[in-house]
């Protein structure tokens, strides 16, 4: 097959027009190259900003229709208004930074695909074709635990935990399957599993609360493992869901600011953190002041602002709840 001969079906066309509908730019879904790797995984297609244009571009030609509509549907939950994940702090270490970024991407997206399986679900895009393929690319991604474990503990545990997501908890013939290639981790991946399905994601602020205890599940998990723990909480901002009644009310009883071992990207200053008390998950992010402004005034000042003050002078995206 080649790209050229490539079309949407229906379904994903109804998700193509729905982005386009709301989206401020022109969306596209490319095909390139000829590429057939067997499998699906969502590393097969990426989004590409082009000045006010996305593409969607799709490498591979497995199953084109389902990679493509995984992507539109990240799209359009962000242009419906779900939180996002943000990185304005640096460690000053770019290798460190990436894997960072990286991993809390994927746990973000991870708990994105409650809401994207299941649209997908309702578009009949998931069929027992497709769900070889993606067990298929669960098979290429991560190889069956050896004794004494190796280091891709943390990869196969973020890649059955997401396996779950797509194919629930109760496939049988899944899960033995698993069960006896990645019993260590299928086991971790059961019980972050649980903490992030106790409520459903169903709304913005659903989503955002669950990445919140993903986050803090998963360090635990890796800690349990005498392995370094990421600290997302601190590291990636998620954007705030708030009440109006949130808004109006002063920076202080929202959010606490601290002073960060890490620097912002754009100034490379000294950050201040703006947690959410509620939860401890970073909400933004502020350079140190430059010399002059840095008065015990400035503070205050930011505490005293009600928070939509606050988020406008910042040009921090916030969601109504």
């Amino acid at each position: 097959m080649k790209a050229k001969d490539v079309q949407l079906n229906e379904a994903v066309q109804g998700l193509l027009n729905q982005v386009n509908a709301i989206y401020p730019g022109k969306v596209e879904v490319q095909f390139i190259g000829e590429l057939q790797a067997g499998y699906v995984r969502h590393d097969q297609a990426q989004q590409m900003q082009m000045g006010k244009d996305i593409a969607i571009q799709v490498a591979d030609l497995t199953a084109p229709n389902y990679t493509a509509s995984h992507e539109l549907l990240h799209l359009l939950m962000i242009l419906s208004g779900f939180p996002q994940v943000f990185f304005s702090l640096t460690t000053g270490q770019p290798k460190l930074d990436e894997q960072l970024m990286i991993m809390g991407t994927e746990l973000y997206d991870i708990v994105s695909h409650f809401v994207v399986v299941s649209e997908q679900q309702k578009h009949g895009l998931i069929t027992p074709e497709i769900k070889d393929l993606y067990l298929a690319g669960v098979k290429a991604t991560i190889k069956p635990e050896p004794t004494p474990v190796d280091d891709e503990m943390t990869l196969r545990t973020l890649t059955l935990l997401d396996a779950l997501v797509f194919f629930g908890p109760d496939d049988e013939k899944v899960m033995a399957d698993f069960e006896k290639d990645y019993p260590i981790s299928l086991a971790a991946a059961k019980k972050l599993y649980a903490v992030i399905t106790v409520k459903p994601v169903d709304s913005p602020f659903t989503l955002r609360r669950n990445v919140v205890k993903l986050f803090k599940a998963f360090d635990a998990q890796l800690e349990a493992w005498h392995l370094p723990a990421l600290h997302n909480t601190e590291f990636t901002t998620l954007t705030s869901v708030m009440s109006k009644r949130q808004l109006g009310l002063k920076v202080k009883q929202i959010f606490e600011l601290y002073h960060s071992d890490m620097h912002e990207k754009k100034t490379q200053r000294r950050a201040y953190v703006g947690f959410n008390r509620a939860d401890e998950q970073n909400a933004f992010v502020l350079p140190s002041p430059a010399p002059k402004d840095d008065t015990p005034d400035y503070f205050t000042k930011l505490y005293d602002m009600t928070v939509e003050e606050l988020f406008n002078k910042l040009e921090m995206p916030f969601i109504l709840r």
